[in-house]
C-alpha cells in the first residue's frame, strides 16, 4: 500500500498542484504555542496558519484529506480561544483529519477524543519522551485512527544531533511494533525527494515499508516554499518529486529481510556521517 504523502502548505496554488500530483494529505498548520521555544534557533517550519487558511483551502482541496494540526491542549488566553473552541472551528472550518501535537498523557489524548467526538479522523503527532514513555497506556484510548511519530520534537527530547538518529537506535522501530499491535495506522518523519541530500529519500522510504510505515510528510527538502515561488517551477517539482518516489516504493515492496537490513546500515551509516559534521 502507498505511503499516504502530506505537505504543509496554506497558498491555494501549491495545494492544488500538490494535489493534482497525487499528494493525499494537504496540511494546515495552526500549532504555535510553545514551538518557537522549543525550536529556538532551528532551521524548521514555523507556519502558525489559522481557521481562515482552512476556509480558503476547503474548496480547493477536493481529492485529497485536509489535515489540521490545532495547537497542544491549552486553556484561552487574552489573545486565542481554548482547545475546545479551537476544535470546533477546525471542524466547522471542514477539516477532514485533525492531528494534537506534544500531548503526554492518556487523558490528554482521552480530552482531545472527545473534543472531536467524531466529527473528524484523529491524529497524534507522537513528539514528546512522557508520549513514548506513556505510549502503551496511551494506545489503550479507543477512537484514534492514526499516529504519526514526529522526529524533530522528539529528536530534541532525547538531545539527539539529528532526527533519523530515532531511525538507527530502535526508537522509531519500538514504537511501531507496538503500535501496528493495536492496530492502529502509523507513519513517521518526512522525506524529501529521491537521490537528493545527504540521506536521499529512496533509504527512508525503504525503512518505512521494512517498519509497516502507511504515512510520511514531504519535507521542506522536498520543496520548500521559501524558495521556490515560481508555480511551474513547483509543478515540475511535485509531478517529477511525487513520480519518483511511487516509482522506489513499488521496488522497495519487494525487498527481501536482507536488502531491508542492508539498506538500514546504509543509514546508519550515512547517519554517522551527517553527525560527524553538526
Amino acid at each position: 500500500m502507498p505511503l499516504s504523502l502530506m505537505y504543509i502548505t496554506n497558498n491555494t496554488v501549491t495545494a492544488e498542484i500538490a494535489q493534482k500530483a497525487g499528494v493525499d494529505r494537504i496540511w494546515i498548520d495552526m500549532e504555535y504555542i510553545g514551538k518557537e521555544e522549543r525550536q529556538a534557533g532551528m532551521n524548521t517550519v514555523k507556519s502558525h496558519h489559522t481557521i481562515e487558511d482552512i476556509i480558503r483551502l476547503r474548496p480547493v482541496v477536493s481529492s485529497s484529506d485536509l489535515l489540521v494540526r490545532v495547537n497542544p491542549l491549552h486553556e484561552a488566553t487574552k489573545e486565542y480561544c481554548n482547545s475546545k473552541e479551537e476544535i470546533d472551528e477546525t471542524v466547522m472550518a471542514g477539516a477532514d483529519v485533525i492531528m494534537l501535537p506534544m500531548f503526554r498523557t492518556r487523558m490528554e489524548v482521552e480530552k482531545f477524543v472527545e473534543y472531536v467526538s467524531g466529527r473528524a479522523k484523529i491524529q497524534l503527532l507522537l513528539e514528546t519522551a512522557d508520549a513514548v514513555k506513556n505510549i502503551d497506556d496511551i494506545l489503550l484510548v479507543e477512537g484514534i485512527d492514526e499516529i504519526h511519530i514526529g522526529l524533530n520534537d522528539l529528536h530534541l527530547a532525547y538531545h539527539k544531533k539529528f532526527m533519523f538518529e530515532l531511525l538507527c537506535d530502535g526508537t522509531v522501530a519500538e514504537l511501531c511494533e507496538k503500535i501496528r499491535k493495536s492496530k492502529i495506522k502509523y507513519g513517521f518523519g518526512g522525506i524529501a525527494r529521491v537521490s537528493y541530500g545527504m540521506l536521499p529519500a529512496e533509504y527512508i522510504i525503504a525503512e518505512h515499508y521494512r517498519l509497516g510505515s502507511t504515512a510520511a510528510i514531504l519535507s521542506r527538502g522536498f520543496c520548500d516554499a521559501n524558495f521556490v515561488s515560481n508555480p511551474v517551477e513547483v509543478r515540475d517539482i511535485f509531478i517529477d518529486g511525487v513520480k519518483n518516489i511511487r516509482e522506489k516504493e513499488k521496488e522497495v515492496a519487494k525487498y527481501s529481510e536482507q536488502q531491508y537490513i542492508d539498506n538500514l546500515a546504509v543509514i546508519k551509516e550515512k547517519v554517522a556521517s551527517i553527525i560527524t559534521y553538526r
